[in-house]
């Protein structure tokens, strides 16, 4: 997939691959900016459950618009595959930064309030995170928490 141009998006790198799907760094050349395309897997592109629910996902958490949230800016369709355009954060997954040990207290107080913000948000607007985990918190370069992947 690295390489080609999708729609308007030119597929720098693969950032990562889970069970649900594979998510791609992406240069936007209408907007000039970074973004990352997430597509469903592949075993899960023909099942029309899989993607009714990326499609209700998306639509949920596109409507948030919140600081330590990750933002959904688009769901597109590339020669069958349907996908995601979200947000491109910049940082590491809070994952990544335990394996370097404990973190100071305060540190972690504050991480866990902005999940914690995060989560209420989405809360309030009737979405629940379906897989909440280190992997799917993000640790941005400016020293603030996004949640990922509602579960998409």
């Amino acid at each position: 997939m690295i390489g080609p141009t999708i729609l308007h998006y030119d597929v720098l790198q693969e950032l990562g691959r889970g069970g649900m799907g594979v998510v791609y760094l992406a240069q936007d050349t209408r907007l000039d900016r970074k973004v990352a395309l997430k597509f469903l897997a592949e075993k899960l592109q023909a099942h029309a459950t899989a993607k009714t629910r990326l499609i209700r996902e998306a639509k949920s958490a596109a409507a948030i618009d919140h600081p330590y949230i990750c933002r959904v800016y688009d769901i597109g369709e590339h020669d069958g595959e349907t996908f995601l355009v979200l947000e491109y954060v910049e940082g590491v997954t809070l994952k990544h930064r335990l394996e370097g040990g404990l973190l100071p207290l305060r540190e972690a107080l504050r991480i866990s309030l902005e999940i914690a913000e995060a989560l209420d948000e989405a809360h309030k607007r009737g979405l629940v995170h379906r897989d909440l985990k280190p992997a799917n918190i993000m640790l941005t370069s400016s020293n603030h928490s996004k949640v990922m992947d509602f579960g998409v």
